[in-house]
């Protein structure tokens, strides 16, 4: 991995799909599918992956040209931050899913577990080997994390939550390490459902991490979030689960500040953390202004040393417009360089 600037900025993970790829007007009508949802693409089946490909270099590209420093491929090719991944693991009946309520408070169809989960073959890494091929800067792949993925799942089998989560770990664990060998730079693992769901996070969430990052080398981080601020609209001022990542194996730690005001004095619990740091509010298309970002950004260096701060939005970028997407990210890299000029 090339060396870093001090203030990296990079995405959570999405980039907007185009219109011309994905029926968005349906995807933001819907709660983020669980199972797979082929409806939502446009191009026929025969023309899908070569239509993913070209919007991958397209987000690819944006993320350049604004000015990021840590790219990933936009999640161009999935549904879902988590479904792509998990709908891949055997051990599923997806033909007659079940239901659990998502932390809306809603019923949402989900993958249904029938037999051991395990993943029987690499499913993101020929994504970072594209990836890599088509940009020199450091680059990021996102993964679904094992607790996250365990809440998203009817479990019929293992009938004991903790279980589950440890066979979610291990195939989350095979996928890590397939990932660094392909090249990746940087792998996050995605666990919205550590804030959503905080009592069992505390009993199982952080030892089921541990076992998807064990024996991986290479640079990892875990992203918490409040829910996509299309779909999820009310925030509170705190994570219910965020000091207690401290004993995470990860390296970084990824939280959104932005729309939420977060009082950033939690961060000094995660001493030995970098930490990637929202400073996008995604609930609104306004482009921030450079000087917003960079005041957002010092809030957190009252507790946080600056070299061990990287740039991020709130949560992923999916359901804003193009053009606002690309205009956040420029402020979130202007903020930077006012940073770096002190």
């Amino acid at each position: 991995m090339a060396e870093l600037p001090l203030f990296p900025a990079t995405l959570v993970g999405s980039f907007p799909q185009p219109e011309w790829l994905i029926d968005r007007a349906r995807l933001a009508g819907r709660f983020p599918p669980r199972v797979r949802a082929a409806e939502l693409w446009r191009p026929a089946p025969e023309h899908l992956a070569r239509a993913q490909d070209d919007a991958t270099l397209l987000a690819i590209r944006a993320q350049e040209e604004a000015g990021l420093d840590i790219v990933t491929d936009g999640e161009i090719r999935r549904e879902s931050y988590s479904n792509h991944f998990a709908t891949a693991l055997a051990g599923l009946d997806l033909d007659n899913p079940g239901t659990v309520i998502n932390r809306s408070g809603q019923p949402n169809p989900v993958p249904r577990v029938v037999g051991p989960v395990r993943r029987p073959a690499p499913v993101q890494a020929a994504d970072v080997r594209f990836l890599r091929a088509h940009t020199d800067r450091t680059i990021k792949v996102t993964v679904p994390g094992p607790f996250t993925m365990s809440q998203q799942t009817q479990d019929d089998y293992y009938k004991d939550p903790e279980a589950l989560a440890y066979a979610y770990a291990g195939a989350v664990n095979a996928e890590v390490r397939d990932l660094f060998a392909a090249g990746a730079d940087i792998v996050q693992l995605d666990e919205p459902y550590l804030q959503a769901r905080p009592d069992a996070a505390r009993a199982y969430g952080v030892p089921a991490l541990n076992r998807a990052l064990d024996g991986v080398a290479g640079t990892t981080a875990v992203h918490l979030c409040f829910g996509y601020a299309a779909i999820v609209h009310d925030r509170p001022s705190g994570y219910s689960f965020l000091p207690e990542l401290a004993d995470c194996a990860c390296d970084q730690i990824s939280i959104e500040t932005a729309q939420s005001h977060l009082d950033t004095s939690v961060l000094k619990h995660l001493t030995g953390k970098k930490i990637m740091l929202g400073v996008l509010d995604l609930s609104t298309p306004e482009v921030e202004p450079v000087g917003t970002v960079v005041d957002r950004v010092r809030r957190a260096l009252a507790h946080v040393a600056a070299e061990d701060i990287v740039l991020a939005p709130d949560c992923g970028m999916k359901y804003l417009p193009w053009e606002s997407a690309t205009g956040k990210l420029r402020a979130m890299a202007g903020a930077a360089e006012v940073l770096r000029r002190g």
